[in-house]
């Protein structure tokens, strides 16, 4: 499935065609789509197709399309401190820009039935957690996996404020899914009504992880991290002015001149008369020196800068021990 909007040439223009067709409709969905570069989570080799609205398959390695993960994310209607359930979590895709919005205090569980493709997901993650600026302009709640059958979960798990199950539910199963949600909660599935008689083999049972309490040492990073990022954004916003933050980009049209003739009748003959469009008899010789004038011209390759991680150069110039400044960078990659 996918094909819905037009491929970007990169991560953000991908997210600006989704914002365009109205599959990302709120900021904070917008924002973890951004945070988290979709091209990360492809084999190298399958990489040029990151940014297109298709999904991806690889052996057991699955992402659905961009489309897909962003009305997800819509319905969902995450919010800071919740909890969600990831039944069929893949690559960790979507449980890493879940985790975005969720926070330190949310609760980031996920299933997956492949071994192999819990370790391609936790790879991925400590590749976004050591490398990727956006860690740090957040505080995330980072996702736990286990392996195991989704429809075989111990009795004695905890319920979930969010529920995601991106495989096929049989009509069967439904009664099964609500019972995992809190009340009040949102379950996202695909429901289908053709029964399913296959026989998964012998069962066993998947004991979720258990929900942790924050240690004293981790609450105060938490708390540090979160003033720092805050005076940055005073002092951002009062340079700025009103502190908005960069206008999305837009697609420059391409504009063609073209000659405009008018035709004149005159009474009833079989007699016309072609007048030209003045502006383009006067200008014509002119706008095509001055095109030939612009296509000379050199025009030197800019560059981007590359992004300042504003958090980490604050945390490093305070007046503390290495090591606890390393504590408060998550140990993390420059």
């Amino acid at each position: 499935m996918g094909g819905a909007v037009s491929a970007g040439e990169d991560n953000d223009e991908l997210i600006d065609n989704l914002k365009e067709a109205q599959y990302i409709r709120t900021e904070l969905v917008e924002q973890a789509f951004r945070a988290v570069d979709r091209a990360d989570y492809y084999l190298e080799e399958f990489k040029d197709n990151a940014y297109k609205d298709l999904a991806w398959k690889h052996g057991n390695i699955h992402l659905s399309a961009p489309c897909i993960y962003s009305e997800v994310m819509e319905a969902l209607d995450l919010q800071p401190g919740l909890s969600f359930l990831n039944l069929g979590s893949g690559t960790g895709y979507l449980s890493s820009m879940v985790g975005l919005i969720l926070g330190p205090f949310g609760v980031n569980h996920g299933v997956e039935l492949h071994s192999d493709v819990i370790e391609y997901a936790k790879q991925k993650l400590d590749f976004f957690i050591r490398t990727s600026d956006s860690f740090d302009k957040f505080e995330f709640c980072e996702p736990s996996f286990v392996p195991g059958n989704c429809l075989e979960l111990s009795p004695e798990c905890t319920q979930y404020d969010r529920v995601y199950c991106g495989a096929g539910v049989q009509k069967e199963h439904e009664d099964y899914m609500k019972s995992l949600l809190k009340v009040g909660g949102i379950l996202v599935m695909p429901l289908e009504e053709k029964p399913n008689h296959a026989d998964s083999g012998k069962s066993k049972l998947v004991h979720l992880p258990p929900v942790m309490v924050r240690s004293l040492q981790d609450l105060a990073r938490i708390a540090i991290r979160s003033t720092i990022k805050r005076l940055i954004h005073q002092e951002t916003a009062g340079r700025n002015g009103n502190g908005l933050r960069n206008p999305p980009r837009f697609k420059r049209r391409r504009v063609r001149r073209r000659r405009m003739e008018t035709i004149v009748f005159l009474d009833k003959e079989v007699f016309a008369s072609r007048i030209s469009n003045p502006s383009d008899d006067n200008n014509c010789e002119e706008l095509e020196e001055e095109s030939r004038e612009e296509a000379e011209k050199v025009v030197p390759e800019l560059k981007p800068e590359p992004p300042v991680n504003l958090l980490r150069e604050r945390v490093l110039t305070l007046p503390l021990p290495d090591p606890l400044k390393y504590y408060l960078l998550y140990y993390r990659e420059k």
